[in-house]
């Protein structure tokens, strides 16, 4: 599911609130060891845009 929402989150990056809800259902889908791959890979390339959003999703997730 890692490389699904390497393919999802893309395409709705145009939309914080739909970035959002994305990635909480990228984060419910990809398995316990994928989740520390998909948070920098996230940071890596949308952390100059959503800084905000990351942080808030990524941080009560134990990886």
């Amino acid at each position: 599911m890692f490389e699904y929402a390497k393919i999802i989150l893309p395409k709705v990056s145009f939309s914080k609130q739909l970035f959002r809800k994305e990635l909480l259902k990228c984060i419910s889908w990809v398995e316990k060891g994928e989740v520390e791959n998909l948070r920098n890979w996230c940071f890596e390339n949308f952390g100059e845009i959503y800084p905000d959003i990351l942080e808030e999703v990524f941080s009560g997730i134990a990886a």
